[in-house]
């Protein structure tokens, strides 16, 4: 089974038992976000899943592209409009592995992606449910339904992981 090009079947023999179908789309997420780590870069994934295939992928690359957008969720939603050749993301779902920083969230919003599912809270710096609410902001001319905590404790111990042994 190829999560790039074949479509998502909960019967299928590929589908954990008692898992959702995000957790299948949530540990590719963090494929990505295990890649960021491989390259020093603070590892967070994404996905952005249509019609039930990947069109995009991406971890953050700061580093790399010394880029201070160069977010995991900023990329993949620039590669996701690529393949779809518009801006709007609808009939998208973002899957990250922690919560949507401002940057992140006012760039969902406005590629009116209608789906995000995150798996990590980020206390310091998180516009979901942390620190703002921006996804539910009835100021604002679009809403995301949004999942959090999807495998969180996963998603968190890669991140408090990095961190550790940065502070070694």
């Amino acid at each position: 089974m190829d999560p790039f090009t074949d479509d998502f079947d909960e019967d299928s023999p590929f589908a954990l038992p008692g898992t959702s179908p995000h957790s299948r789309w949530m540990r590719l997420a963090l494929d990505e976000a295990r890649a960021a780590a491989e390259e020093d870069e603070v590892p967070v994934g994404a996905i952005v899943v249509a019609a039930g295939r990947v069109i995009a992928s991406a971890h953050n690359q700061r580093e790399q592209l010394e880029d201070p957008t160069a977010h995991a969720e900023m990329i993949a939603l620039t590669q996701a409009a690529a393949a779809l050749g518009s801006w709007r993301l609808e009939g998208c779902t973002l899957y990250v592995t922690l919560e949507p920083c401002p940057m992140c969230a006012g760039a969902i919003l406005q590629a009116r992606v209608p789906v995000v599912v995150w798996g990590a809270a980020d206390p310091k710096a998180g516009a979901v449910e942390s620190l703002y609410k921006l996804f539910d902001d009835s100021r604002l001319n679009h809403r995301v339904d949004h999942t959090g905590h999807v495998m969180a404790d996963e998603c968190g111990r890669i991140l408090s992981d990095f961190f550790r042994e940065k502070r070694k």
